[in-house]
């Protein structure tokens, strides 16, 4: 599991030090009103499509789950795996431009390599906590904008007290409030088209 690898082209991209994990929040330091940033929906979008023929590759990797819980309980265990999962993904996989990979501009994929981009971060981490047990339809691939120009991917998990950021440009895991990005769309399985616009 530890190289797993994924992909987006024109990521955001940090050295910054990876050597901090960080402590468990508790329920009171998660924000009600700031957490809602990144998972404030709007209409319903169409998928990226760098996204849609990976699902054409990898179906199996993007099957709907009916019954799933949509927002998970926040619990020790969950942080302890979603700690675990960002440190391992993020220190274990070589930041690797699309074009300089594959010879294209955009391929989402889930590689064995060790290198990718930040949409390969993003595949990687959910792919690994699906298989640790979280449920697939709390983990959603978030795009947004880094420094309000760069296009960056991260992976939003959904639970009862907040949502949060596992991001390849740094180990700590933030609520949507504290993550510093301006959402542009996201995964949503109540959206007819499986994503969402984002205010």
């Amino acid at each position: 599991m530890a190289f797993l690898a994924l992909g987006l082209s024109g990521c955001a991209m940090s050295d910054s030090d990876l050597s901090a994990i960080p402590q468990m929040p508790s329920a009171s330091a998660v924000g009600q009103g700031g957490t809602q940033m990144l998972s404030q929906a709007g209409r319903d979008a169409r998928a990226p499509s760098g996204y849609l023929a990976f699902c054409d590759r990898n179906p199996d990797e993007c099957r709907t789950h009916p019954g799933e819980p949509a927002r998970i309980k926040f619990t020790s265990e969950l942080w302890d795996r979603l700690e675990k999962v960002n440190l391992v993904v993020n220190t274990t996989v070589k930041p690797e431009d699309d074009k300089e990979h594959y010879g294209v501009n955009e391929f989402w994929t889930v590689p064995v390599d060790g290198e990718g981009d930040c949409e390969d971060y993003v595949l990687a981490k959910r792919k690994m906590l699906v298989l640790l047990g979280v449920p697939e339809a709390a983990l959603r691939i978030t795009v947004v904008l880094d420094r309000g120009i760069v296009r960056h991917a991260v992976l939003t998990v959904v639970t009862d007290q907040g949502d949060y950021v596992l991001d390849s440009l740094k180990n700590d895991i933030l609520t949507t409030d504290k993550a510093d990005y301006v959402g542009v769309e996201r995964q949503d399985p109540a959206s007819r088209t499986g994503w969402v616009a984002l205010r």
